[in-house]
This record gives structure tokens, sequence and C-alpha cells, in this order.
């Protein structure tokens, strides 16, 4: 864990002489030239330096507020909290002792002032640099529910979650990582909610972390992770800042890295990674209606191929009689078996996919849909494929656009193909040996010593309004019990909507 700057001299603690702070510091910053040293006389006396980085500090800012004050006429003490209380009319203003601490500021966008005769500095709150509007997340649209999302810049981001949560218990942890990009991290929680143990766990293991760098939560998501291998995600990424605040509310923990939108929620479960954010905004019956067609497709995107695969290579009888006269008519020029067919349209269908993601926006879905469709109509009209083939690709990867978490439906894309391969060589065999597999590895599994298949595996009965169904607001009284049992009570009793009460 690199908690700061490497000290750039072997004494860190900066010197009463200003020339010899100034030759250290202007030693480190060689060959920087966006890097300002402004010589300052204050009060045409003392001798001053401001060191800031252009693009990162709010230059009218330091002009007004600093420049202008410290070279008025008049000012006689140059003493550092002398300044701090009269003349330096800056809000957010720190003293700083070391050239770590020094450096660390600049970096960020904070400009330093160094006194001549002061073996400290202070470092002003003047970071102002070019970021990302709040915008809607392209990648967790909902029909109902809030319009913004998370930014680039981690300042907006903790403030986004005060507004949804302004209770003085929301408690934020700041930590540094990356030698060289000194990523700032926030640990969010809310004292009294989140289980201490879990706590301690996340903060363990982002101490652990001893990297050159840190660009993106990605990063740290596959640091902290608990089974690496595993190709379910075990830590939730969102761009909803009520997506995160709702983990909040429930007892978990929410990391947030500068310079990315995406925030971390952990521990999570396999149901909530099937769960949108839309579920709690829409009457329970359509919440509810929606997360079982969601469940249904999930097994569709899983299995449809292989079964399709099992039951023409090896199960025929189960087919209609009808039906297979007319798949056996529509293969019969086809030159592959039924497996090699599925792969040749799900490597095809897949690679049209990422092509639609990087392409620019503008053409991206164009060629995703037209591509699509003139590659399947060309591979049926050569002969390549059939046509029940087509349609069945085609519903498995409309099936898995239906999975609200991108990692997950990616989780469930990589394995679909070892199962396709079962099925072509066990049958309905290979699908249920690939199902126990699977059920086994997820069994296994736990996010920060949650189980992933909790509240199921384990069963625990309060737990279950919120799997298979999502129970209306005024029945969901508990939090989740793995999770939230520090405070388990959401709610007091008796908020069922009654006309006779109303009435009264």
């Amino acid at each position: 864990m690199q908690q700061g700057a490497q000290a750039p001299s072997g004494q860190d603690f900066l010197a009463p002489d200003l020339q010899t702070n100034e030759q250290v510091l202007r030693s480190q910053y060689a060959n920087c030239a966006d890097v300002v040293f402004r010589d300052i006389a204050i009060a045409g006396s003392t001798k001053a330096l401001l060191l800031y980085i252009e693009g990162l500090s709010n230059t009218v800012e330091i002009d007004q507020s600093v420049l202008a004050m410290l070279m008025e006429k008049g000012l006689v003490s140059s003493d550092v909290k002398t300044l701090l209380q009269q003349k330096v009319a800056v809000s957010n203003i720190k003293e700083v002792t070391t050239f770590t601490e020094t450096i660390q500021h600049v970096s960020v966008g904070n400009p330093i002032l160094l006194i001549d005769g002061q073996n400290r500095g202070l470092a002003l709150g003047l970071s102002k640099w070019e970021k990302r509007s709040i915008e809607e997340p392209t990648a967790e649209a909902v029909i109902r529910g809030p319009r913004e999302g998370f930014t680039e810049s981690i300042g907006v981001n903790t403030s986004l979650l005060r507004r949804k949560i302004r209770s003085p218990k929301l408690k934020m942890q700041s930590m540094t990582v990356g030698t060289y990009t000194q990523t700032r991290i926030m640990i969010a929680y809310i004292e009294g909610l989140a289980d201490d143990t879990v706590l301690q766990e996340v903060m363990n293991r982002l101490e652990r972390i001893d990297i050159d760098g840190v660009l993106e939560s990605g990063y740290i998501e596959e640091m902290i992770e608990d089974y690496p291998f595993s190709p379910f995600p075990q830590i939730l990424n969102t761009e909803r800042p009520d997506v995160a605040a709702s983990g909040l509310l429930e007892g978990r923990v929410v990391i947030l890295v500068d310079g990315t939108p995406f925030a971390l929620v952990a521990p999570v479960t396999l149901y909530s990674m099937l769960q949108s954010a839309e579920d709690y905004y829409q009457r329970f019956l359509i919440g509810s209606t929606i997360r079982w067609l969601r469940y249904l497709f999930f097994l569709i995107a899983l299995l449809m191929p292989s079964i399709y695969v099992a039951i023409l290579t090896f199960h025929q009888e189960m087919i209609p009689t009808t039906l297979l006269l007319s798949i056996a008519k529509s293969r019969e020029e086809i030159p592959f078996p039924a497996l090699v067919e599925a792969i040749l349209m799900e490597v095809s269908f897949e690679a049209l996919r990422e092509a639609g993601v990087r392409l620019p926006k503008q053409v991206g879905a164009a060629v995703s849909i037209v591509g699509a469709l003139v590659i399947g109509e060309a591979a049926t009209s050569a002969g390549l494929v059939s046509a029940p083939m087509v349609m069945v690709v085609a519903l498995t990867g409309i099936a898995s656009f239906t999975i609200p978490r991108y990692a997950t439906g990616i989780a469930i894309r990589m394995i679909r193909f070892p199962v396709m391969f079962l099925a072509g060589t066990l049958g309905l065999l290979g699908i249920m040996l690939g199902l126990i597999v699977i059920i086994i590895h997820l069994c296994t599994i736990r996010s920060f010593g949650v189980p992933y298949l909790s509240p199921m595996g384990p069963m625990k009965a309060r737990d279950m309004k919120d799997v298979l169904l999502r129970a209306p607001w005024w029945s969901l009284n508990t939090r989740p019990h793995l999770i939230g049992d520090n405070n388990p009570y959401r709610q007091s009793r008796g908020n069922k909507p009654d006309s006779n009460k109303g009435s009264e």
C-alpha cells in the first residue's frame, strides 16, 4: 500500500530557509514545464514562493485571493497563522511540514505557499480542472428513476452520495494508492449499519495493494476480490449514486476511486447482480414480473444453444414430428454438425456485438443490427447454417441483453461455450454435469465472507422477500441478514396502506 509520495530527500521536513526548499522542489519538478514557481515579496519585504501546476489550480482565485492580498501594502506580519487568519481569503487551507505533503497537495491542484524563515507552508484549496458534467449513465439507463450518474471527479461523487444520504452517520475514509498516480480512494459506509468485520476486511485488502498506478476502479476490484479466477463478479460496479446509496443503506461498503465514474459496492450476491435499480421504483407487481422475466432470460442466455445442440444431436425423439421434419429439411445441405454450427454463429454474433461497442456511437448500432441481418441471411443462403440455428442464436443474444450488469452478462457469455461443448459430446447429460459444476462453484465462492448464493444458500426466510419476488416496500422492513445485522430493521411496522385509517 502506497500511502504517499516518497521523500524527495534524506530530510523530508521543510527547512526554514526558502532557497533550500525551492532547490529541492525544483529538482523534483525538473523538466516539468507546467509547474509554476512564482516568487513573491510579501508586503515588499518578506520573500515567499507560490508553487502550483498550470491547469490543475484556479489561477483567477490565486491572483485575487492570494497574490493581491499578500502583496498589499501595509502587511507587516509573515507568520503563517497570522496570514491564515487575516489575509489569505481562502476557506480551505492546510499546513504542510514535509516535502511529501507538499508534493501530494501540488499534484492534486492545491497551490503551496512557502515563506522565508518558516519551516512549514500553506496548502491552499484552490484546485480546479476540467471535468465532465453530471449525466445519465448510458450503461444503466432506467425508465423511472434518477437521471444522474457519477463522474470522474471523486469530489463530485462524494457530494452525490451526501445528497442521497444526509446523515452524519455516513462516514468516508480516504487513502492513496499508486506510487506514481497517487490515486485517491474513498471508502464510504454508514456507521451502525455496516458490519465492522466486513469494513475492516475491505480496509485491510486495500492497504495491501502496492502498485505503481491505478487508473480505474477495475484495478482495485481485481486486487480485493475473493476468487480472482471465477468468471462471476464478486463486487458490483455502478455509475448510479442511487444504487450506491441503496447498498450503503443495506449495510454494504462503497469504494470510490478518483478518475473513474464507476463505484464499487461490496459485499454482493448473485441475485443482487440480476437486480436492476428500476425494480424498486416501479410498483411491486411490475417489479416482480420483470424480475421473473429476467431470471427466465438468464437461463435462456446460458442454456438455449446447448439444449438445441443436445436435442438435435442425441435426443431427436424429444422433438415433435412436424417440427423435426421442418428442422431436418432446413439442415439437408448443412455440412457441419449442430455443435460446429452453433459455435460458428455464436462467435460471429459475439464479434458483431463487440464491434458495435468499439465503433463510434453513430455507426456502432447500425453495424451490429445490419451485420447480424446480413451475415445471418447470407449464412443461411450459402448453406453454412440453418434457419432454426439463426433464430436460437438471435434469441440467446436478446436474452443476454436483459441481464442488467455487464460483468454478469460477460460471465454468462463465457460459460455458454464450455456448456455447448458438453452438450455436443454428452447431450443433456453433459448439460446437467455443466450445471452441477456451475452450482457447486457458486456455492463455494463468497464476497467478503458473504455466500454468493445467499439468502437461498444458506436459506434465510426473512430475506426471500427480495429475491424471487420484489415484495412491496411496506413489507421490506429488514435488511439482508448477513450484511445488515447490526441494525436489522429499516422501517417500523404498520406502513401498509389502509383506506380505513385514512378515512378516520
